[in-house]
């Protein structure tokens, strides 16, 4: 029988105690990782404690300022100030932004139109390239809740004095249109599908304001409509003229009914034509109902 020294024993015994504590207590990241990717998931977009809040507008995938502007009547750089954005291209999907001016604001934000046309501290948007729905508008989504609140609040009186409640009736405060071009109406408004007038023309042909008004943007960066112009009218209306070959004014200038703005182009389209969009509080109205007989 082989015989055992008392330190061989002590020596075994102490190895195998180390191994049996390895085993007990192992050590790796798994716990903290797990509770760095539960804090990252609890992680909230911007302003998400106001959604669905009236005023307050939550962003949709390839949603930009400029759009968010144009469907809910409001210039891209007075959203971009009311939220303190300072680079229009870095939103993010499920942020939640104000699209009425804050409490308190409104009064100054209207003086200051009357005397600057209200152009904000905002970094112009000249070359990006922007997602945004077609202008037949066979991808365009429903307007936020938030938006259609502040509508159906200010809807609801004209609904009591009119009987008849059709959205592109014309109203006490709209302006007194006049056509933007003299060329034949190709295609007409579709509730749903097309958001404007289609009218035709040759390249180069005067594209003018349907309205007095301010322009709140004037640049290709919202495709499917090429070169585009946005004008902000009184009341809650926007017109919008697209497609043109040329842009004869700049944001922030006032202009006149009739000024000529641009020239009809095709850019983003397949024939020379302009797209005319009247728009009350960012919703797409008729256009034929609401210009002049000619």
């Amino acid at each position: 029988m082989q015989y055992i020294t008392p330190s061989f024993r002590l020596i075994t015994s102490v190895a195998v105690v180390a191994i049996l504590a390895g085993c007990a207590s192992p050590i790796h990241r798994a716990p903290v990782e797990e509770r760095a990717s539960t804090t990252q998931a609890l992680r909230l977009p911007p302003g998400a404690e106001n959604a669905g809040k009236p005023g307050y507008y939550t962003i949709k995938p390839s949603d930009t300022l400029i759009r968010i502007g144009l469907e809910t009547g409001q210039s891209w750089r007075d959203i971009a100030a009311w939220n303190n954005i300072e680079n229009p291209n870095r939103i993010e999907v499920g942020q939640v932004i104000r699209i009425v001016p804050p409490v308190g604001e409104a009064a100054a934000t209207a003086a200051a139109s009357s005397v600057t046309g209200g152009m904000v501290a905002a970094k112009p948007v000249t070359t990006a390239r922007i997602e945004a729905r077609p202008v037949d508008g066979k991808a365009a989504s429903a307007p936020a809740a938030a938006a259609a609140s502040v509508a159906a609040s200010s809807s609801s009186s004209a609904a009591v004095s009119a009987p008849d409640t059709k959205p592109d009736v014309k109203s006490a405060d709209e302006p007194a249109w006049t056509w933007p071009a003299n060329g034949p109406t190709i295609a007409q408004f579709e509730e749903g599908k097309r958001k404007g007038l289609v009218i035709g023309g040759k390249a180069g042909d005067p594209v003018v304001a349907a309205g007095d008004g301010r322009v709140v943007y004037a640049g290709s960066g919202l495709r499917g409509y090429g070169n585009l112009i946005i004008i902000k009218h009184s009341g809650d209306y926007l017109t919008a003229y697209a497609h043109n070959q040329a842009l004869l004014v700049k944001e922030d200038q006032a202009v006149r009914k009739g000024q000529k703005i641009a020239e009809m182009g095709a850019t983003d389209a397949d024939r020379v034509q302009l797209h005319f969009e009247i728009r009350k509080q960012g919703k797409p109205i008729d256009p034929a109902r609401q210009l002049p007989s000619r």
